[in-house]
This record gives structure tokens, C-alpha cells and sequence, in this order.
């Protein structure tokens, strides 16, 4: 097993699993004990914060793992043992984060004259401090006694909620006749029941594919239907208790509302700045969003002469995605079947990994033989192309499995940061999505949104193995949470690119390159859509922001309204998609807006820098690695921009990439 992933144990009982976390939680605070009973005049770095930093870092490593088994492992055994410990770690880190005698010696250290550590220390001891005020460590015993009971709850069914999510199974029998318009790999990839019937389930391979291809209006409203309901009792219930309960707590740590206490501490600063953001955005986009939804009508109604089915004169949920791939192909003449038979999932993986090499100085090497949880998986290690030292290891979790994690995410399973000993320890991520396994009679062939959400997802693996910093609470991805899709999205360009797309396709039949006629129009086709498209984000994160502006609330009228004020399709009956919403529980609550928020940034280091210089520029990229990624959230994001980009950041990028504006700024 490669030494950087020793302590990675995917073979564990769940026994094992039990017991590990119990020690985990033993040793772990046997180190918090040792340094509550410092004197409060014999504090210092070494023997106070350094401790506590170390039981940080090898806790993290330990939890991940412990914690990863529920979302990837074939045996459910062990996926109820890694939940079960989710929750009890969980509750553990509740108890931590409560500790009075551990924020006294910290604001201690923090008043020594003339402190002896790093810049990053510092910022450690800073962040501590912050941290303990907004637990309420400065408020009264009583107080800090209902925060941590609310927050050992919000834990609780936050895991509850995803499990729900991850283990949903339900399974519809359709017809040929059913599943007109879908591509025949699509069909032929399909199981049949014994009355010969196609099965399909509420799985991203299978839902998206047909929201976006099948014809029979009805087959795409039962699926749609299906789709926003999935755990609807169970999680409305979990998440309108979500809403009251970080209310509470928000209020009685002194903020308005949970909104305004996430805000604090991100790039938005307060609700208020968010609100503007939308307003100001929505109004933009509303004449993009109106003639979209014209265009859509307009097809509908010829679709509905020439079929015979009735035309109700009106854009519905399960209309939508099917429409925008139309307008795709008619208004660019972009055949999303054809395009993506040059996309077969081995050519784009061997293509995406030697883009990500060339652009950011890296060499990958397969592992032979590794340590995994499943066939399917494959692990690389990570060097640096010029020193040769090696950076870490990810793992590609790239397939559908019962009960696996159902979207597609970075995980971080080692935080890279210096060990106590000095020395540094390597990064480990591992990258999990839900591409169609590749079977004997069918290649695995990516839609273009497919290989963005690889080239996404594989950018949140490199910031989490280029990430180097001293401690564990700043490695990886631990940016501002409205920076954090930033450095992803960014690398989203280069699918839009004509050199890289030609690096990762070829004709899964005969080799052949990606036609360039198919190229131009791809590009054209970028900003089609670009109204619904983004009016939705903004729904979505209106929905987010509204529910957490307020005490209690009706999540699904919340989203209804939403719907209506700026998509302007209505929510369908019967549905309530907030349950099915995984954001709002599993740590971007209040945050969603950051999707829209980071883009800005995205562009704007995109056009600025690789645009104007090159997009395969090894100098920029290599300069992207060190500025952007390198020093993970050991800095402020603005900080970072301004390195990079060589002045503050600005949003007439993104403005101009969208259609918002004419002219981009050339500063």
C-alpha cells in the first residue's frame, strides 16, 4: 500500500468501524483534556495551540475515513456503521467546539506580547477565537447549554436527511413506445422486466437522459413528478426542523437570522449584499429568460400539431430540460447523440488527466494494485512535473451503484498539512460521480454536461491535492464556501475550448477526431439557454436564502414562490423538491448563492489571465496552482484574486461571457 495512504482501511468490520470510533473520540479528548488543565498564565503556542492543531490534523484523517464508507461502500452493514459513527463524531465535534476551558487558553495565547509563530498561526489563533464566539463561548452557561443541544440536532437529521436521499430506490417500468426520442445505447444500457418492460430508476444516468430526450410528454411528467418527491415526508419534516432550529441558534448567538450568521464569515459579508446581488442579476437576465421561454412555447406548439398531443400553452417542470435541449439543437444544430459518441468516458478520462498535467505541472501515475472499496475504483498518485516529489494520491469512483452516493462530489479523505512532526503530510481525495458503466454490448459515451461535471468535480480534486498549508482547518478546499467553485468552475472553460476538446474525444467506433463544424457550434451553443438557466440558480438560492431568513417556514410554498417570481414555471403539484434538495442540509445552507456568486470570479480569471495568454500556458497555469490552490484557505479569497489577476476583481468577465454586456474590461 503506497505510504501516503496508510491509515485508509476500506475492509473494516463494522465492529471495526465502531471501535475505531471510540478510540478516535478517547484520544481525542485526552489531548483537549491535557490542554484544559493548562494554568491560564502558563499558556503558550507550543503547548496550546500546537497540540490542539495536531489532534485537529489526525482527526480529520481518521474521521474521513470512518465517514467515507457510508456513501461509497457495497455493504450496507458498513454503510450503517459509518452512519452510525457519522453521528456519534459528529455529536463529538459539537462537544468540542463547546469546550470553555479550550477557548480560554486560546484567547490566552492570543494576548501573549510579542507572539512567536507563523503568519498562518496567527490566522489559526484568530480563526479559533471566531469560532468559539460563534458557539457562544462568550455567552452565558445556560445559553451555551440550548447551542449545543441545537446543534448535536442539526447534526443529527442533517444525516438523516442524506441518508434518505442516498438510499431511495424506487423503479418505473416503461414501454418502447414510452421512451420515444431517447438514443438506442440509452435503451440497450436498460434492464428489462419480465413483462419486457424497460427499468429505470430516479438515478442521475438515468433521469437526466430522459428529461432531456424523451418525446412522450406524460413519461417525462411521471419521472419529474417522481423525481421531486423522492423522501418528500421524511425530509420536509427534517428540514423545516433544519430552518427553526439554526433560527434559534443564529438568534440567540445575536444574529438576525441564520442567513446573517453564515454571511459573517463569507466573501458576501451579509444577506443584504446577496439580496442585491440577485436583484441586480434577475433584472439582467429577465429579457434573456422571457424570449427563452417564448422559444421554448413556440416548439412546443409545433410538437404538439405535428404529434397530437395537446398543447396547454404553457412552459411545466418536466418540459423544461427537454425544451432547452431542443432549443440547443434547433437554434445551434447541436445533435447531443451524435456529440456525444465522441466523448466515450475512456478517451475524455485520459484526455481531461493529461489537460489538468500539462496545465498545472503535474504527472499522474495509475497505482497498480491499490487498496479499494470496489472494483470500479482506480487510484492515482500525484507528482510535481519539475521536482519530482510526490503531492499526493486521488481516487475515481466514477460509476452507479446501488445505494452509492447519487451525485457527483470531491471528497477529501487527508487534509494536506504539516504532520506534528514538521514533515508534511500528503493530500488523498477521492472523486465520486455516477457515469453509465461501460458493459459488454454498449461503451460508456458522456454527454457534454457530463464531461464539464468531470472536468468540475476533478478541479475540486486538484485544489484539495495542490493545497499545501500548515495546519488542517486550512488545507484542501477549507476556502470561503462563496469562493469555493470558484477555481472549479473556472477549469469548467476548457470544455469549451478547441484544443483541449480535441484532447479528449474521439469517435468511440472509428477513432475519428470531433468534426470542427461540430466544435464551432458547440461553442455557439454556450450561452443558449442562458435566461432559464441562471433565473434557476437564482430560484434555487432565493429558496435557500428566503427559508434562512426566517423563523420557521413552508419549504415547498417558499420554493413555489420562488418559482414563480423569477423561472416563471410553476412548481408541480404534489411535489416538493427543497426534500430532494441536498445543499440544504449537508453543509451549503444559506450558501447556494455562491454557485452564481463564484462565477464572477471564474470568468474573470479565466479571460484575464488564460484567455489573454494562453489556455494551455503552463506559466499561467503553474502560476494559477501556486496563487489559487496552493494556499488553500490559509488566505483570504480577495487576496488570492488579487495575486493572480494582478488587480481587484471585477465582474465585467462574467457580464460579457453571458451576453449581459458588450465589452469585457481590459484592465
Amino acid at each position: 500500500m503506497p505510504e501516503a495512504l496508510q491509515g485508509q482501511n476500506w475492509d473494516c468490520s463494522a465492529n471495526e468501524i465502531s471501535a475505531r470510533t471510540e478510540k478516535l473520540i478517547d484520544v481525542t479528548r485526552a489531548v483537549y483534556d491535557k490542554v484544559g488543565s493548562i494554568p491560564l498564565d502558563e499558556v503558550n503556542y507550543d503547548n496550546t495551540i500546537k497540540p490542539i492543531a495536531d489532534s485537529d490534523c489526525s482527526f480529520a484523517v481518521e474521521r474521513n475515513n470512518l465517514d467515507f464508507y457510508q456513501h461509497i461502500h457495497p455493504c450496507k452493514e458498513l454503510r450503517d456503521a459509518s452512519t452510525t459513527s457519522d453521528k456519534k463524531l459528529s455529536d463529538f465535534e459539537v462537544e468540542l467546539s463547546m469546550r470553555q476551558d479550550i477557548y480560554d487558553r486560546v484567547v490566552g495565547v492570543s494576548q501573549i506580547p510579542d507572539l512567536m509563530c507563523s503568519t498562518e498561526g496567527r490566522r489559526l489563533i484568530e480563526r479559533m477565537i471566531k469560532l468559539g464566539g460563534r458557539n457562544g463561548l462568550h455567552l452565558e452557561k445556560d445559553i451555551q447549554e440550548k447551542i449545543k443541544t441545537i446543534k448535536k440536532r442539526i447534526s443529527e437529521i442533517g444525516i438523516d436527511f442524506q441518508k434518505n436521499l442516498n438510499e431511495e430506490n424506487e423503479t418505473f417500468e416503461f414501454s418502447g413506445s414510452e421512451l420515444q426520442g431517447l438514443p438506442e445505447d440509452f435503451i440497450t444500457s436498460l434492464e428489462k422486466s419480465d413483462q419486457g418492460k424497460h427499468k429505470l430508476t430516479l438515478k442521475y444516468p438515468h433521469y437526466f437522459p430522459l428529461m432531456k430526450k424523451c418525446s412522450v410528454s406524460n413519461t417525462r411528467k411521471v419521472m419529474e413528478h417522481a423525481f421531486n418527491s423522492r423522501c418528500k415526508k421524511e425530509n420536509t419534516a427534517i428540514l423545516s426542523e433544519l430552518v427553526r432550529l439554526r433560527a434559534e441558534k443564529a438568534k440567540l448567538l445575536g444574529f438576525e437570522n441564520h442567513a446573517a450568521f453564515i454571511h459573517d464569515m463569507r466573501m458576501a459579508k451579509h444577506p443584504d449584499n446577496v439580496r442585491e446581488f440577485y436583484s441586480s442579476l434577475a433584472s439582467k437576465l429577465k429579457p434573456l429568460g422571457d424570449a427563452d421561454l417564448e422559444e421554448m412555447l413556440r416548439i412546443k406548439e409545433k410538437e404538439a400539431k405535428s404529434s397530437g398531443e395537446e398543447f396547454d400553452g404553457k412552459i411545466n417542470m418536466w418540459d423544461l430540460r427537454y425544451y432547452m435541449t431542443k432549443i440547443e439543437e434547433q437554434k445551434y444544430s447541436i445533435d447531443h447523440n451524435k456529440l456525444k459518441e465522441y466523448f466515450p468516458l475512456d478517451v475524455v478520462t485520459v484526455g481531461l488527466l493529461e489537460i489538468y498535467q500539462d496545465l498545472l505541472g503535474l504527472k499522474y501515475k495509475k497505482v497498480k494494485n491499490p487498496h479499494i472499496w470496489h472494483d470500479d475504483v482506480t487510484l492515482y498518485e500525484v507528482r510535481d512535473t519539475e521536482s519530482g516529489h510526490l503531492l499526493g494520491h486521488f481516487f475515481l469512483d466514477l460509476h452507479p451503484r446501488e445505494d452509492k452516493y447519487g451525485h457527483a462530489a470531491c471528497f477529501g479523505l487527508v487534509p494536506g498539512c504539516l504532520k506534528a512532526d514538521g514533515s508534511r503530510q500528503l493530500a488523498v481525495a477521492a472523486m465520486v460521480t455516477n457515469f453509465t458503466k461501460p458493459t459488454e454490448n454498449a461503451t460508456s459515451l458522456l454527454t457534454h454536461d457530463e464531461v464539464q461535471s468531470f472536468f468540475h468535480e476533478f478541479g475540486h480534486v486538484m485544489h484539495q491535492i495542490c493545497a499545501q498549508t500548515e495546519y488542517a482547518v486550512f488545507s484542501e478546499t477549507n476556502v470561503e464556501r462563496d469562493f469555493v467553485e470558484a477555481p472549479s468552475q473556472m477549469l469548467e472553460n476548457w470544455c469549451w475550448e478547441e484544443e483541449p476538446l480535441r484532447k479528449m474525444s474521439k469517435h468511440y467506433k472509428d477513432g475519428s477526431e470531433l468534426p470542427s463544424q461540430m466544435i464551432e457550434l458547440l461553442v455557439k451553443s454556450r450561452n443558449a439557454n442562458t435566461g432559464v438557466l441562471y433565473l434557476r440558480k437564482i430560484t434555487l438560492g432565493t429558496l435557500d436564502l428566503n427559508i434562512h431568513t426566517r423563523d420557521q417556514a413552508d419549504v415547498c410554498q417558499v420554493y413555489a414562490d420562488a418559482c414563480d417570481e423569477f423561472l416563471k414555471i410553476p412548481a408541480s403539484p404534489g411535489t416538493c423538491m427543497p426534500a430532494t434538495f441536498g445543499h440544504l442540509a449537508g453543509g451549503y445552507d444559506a450558501q447556494y448563492y455562491g454557485y452564481l456568486w463564484s462565477k464572477v470570479f471564474c470568468f474573470d480569471m479565466f479571460y484575464t489571465r488564460f484567455k489573454a495568454e494562453g489556455i494551455m500556458n503552463a506559466e499561467v497555469g503553474r502560476d494559477y496552482r501556486e496563487k489559487i490552490l496552493k494556499p488553500g484557505g490559509s488566505i483570504d479569497a480577495n487576496e488570492m484574486l488579487r495575486a493572480f489577476l494582478k488587480r481587484d476583481p471585477q465582474q465585467d468577465a462574467f457580464l460579457c461571457a453571458k451576453g449581459l454586456t458588450s465589452t469585457a474590461s481590459k484592465d
